[in-house]
């Protein structure tokens, strides 16, 4: 039986701890005069892209279930967090040690039914169903996000560098916390067939802004029903568009295998190998 609270050793025979120490040294000898000239050249801002970059790879191995791609790509994530510390630490603004320590003590904080209650707070501490637990988390969240925003609106602190699928998810989540939602699902249909109706007469209008507005509108009421449906719109569109292109690809290739160019066939075509693919999947 393993002992949980043993170190945990790796093929070299370190710890996870020594493991971890030796990443933070190689990312400061980048970082240094003797390191690399575009790992020394890096900052916090240009880093963002490669921290956006490696959280997809990581969602596409998830999708596709590969455990083995989805190893090396966290530890392509992991390497952007050090990296982002050790620049912060450069600054003095903060340490990888204060990172981990704000963790440690949001978690702990969050689950007073696992660690005991925190001073000063009213949080149950037993529960029994994850839906219980899920609630008091964002009650929680929500206490700490007033202490920090006591003079800033509600939704202020949704980051605006989001995906905006996912921040009407969170815009969404925001407000209903606070009661302002749609009593049911079929009401956000309803609204949903309200915007479609009005789509419609905006594609009959000569304006490029009100149907991009009502386009935004339907959208936004999409993503609403994911949040009351328990779906996560980014997820969701992420595997349809996986599934698209996989139909589209063997579409091809059944063009392909008959000696046929997508540019010859004609939409009627195109329609019925796409039905068929469909059938087959």
């Amino acid at each position: 039986m393993t002992d949980s609270k043993r170190p945990i050793t790796s093929a070299t025979g370190q710890t996870t701890g020594q493991r971890f120490e030796q990443l933070i040294d190689i990312t400061t000898k980048l970082r240094s005069r003797e390191g690399c000239p575009w790992d020394r050249e890096q900052t916090l801002k240009s880093l963002r892209s490669f921290l956006l970059e490696e959280t997809y790879e990581v969602l596409d191995a998830l999708d596709r279930g590969d455990l083995a791609e989805l190893e090396d790509e966290l530890g392509d994530l992991f390497f952007q967090v050090v990296f982002l510390c050790q620049i912060a630490a450069e600054s003095r603004a903060f340490t990888i040690d204060n990172a981990i320590e704000k963790i440690i003590k949001k978690l702990v904080r969050r689950h007073p039914h696992v660690f005991g209650p925190d001073n000063g707070t009213t949080a149950k501490t037993t529960l029994s169903t994850s839906s219980e637990v899920r609630g008091q988390w964002e009650e929680l969240k929500a206490q700490e996000r007033a202490k920090k925003e006591s003079r800033r609106g509600l939704l202020d602190g949704v980051p605006t560098k989001l995906p905006s699928l996912l921040r009407a998810f969170e815009i969404g989540s925001r407000v209903a916390a606070v009661g302002f939602d749609w009593k049911t699902d079929a009401d956000v249909v309803d609204k949903i067939e309200e915007e479609i109706s009005e789509l419609r007469q905006a594609i009959n209008v000569d304006s490029s802004e009100q149907r991009e507005e009502e386009m935004g509108d339907l959208l936004f009421s999409i993503a609403n029903l994911s949040r009351k449906l328990g779906v996560e719109p980014e997820a969701a569109l992420r595997c349809a568009n996986r599934k698209f292109c996989s139909r589209f690809g063997k579409l091809e290739e059944r063009f392909r295998v008959e000696g046929q160019h997508l540019q010859e066939t004609t939409l009627e075509q195109m329609e019925a190998a796409w039905q068929a693919v469909k059938n087959e999947t």
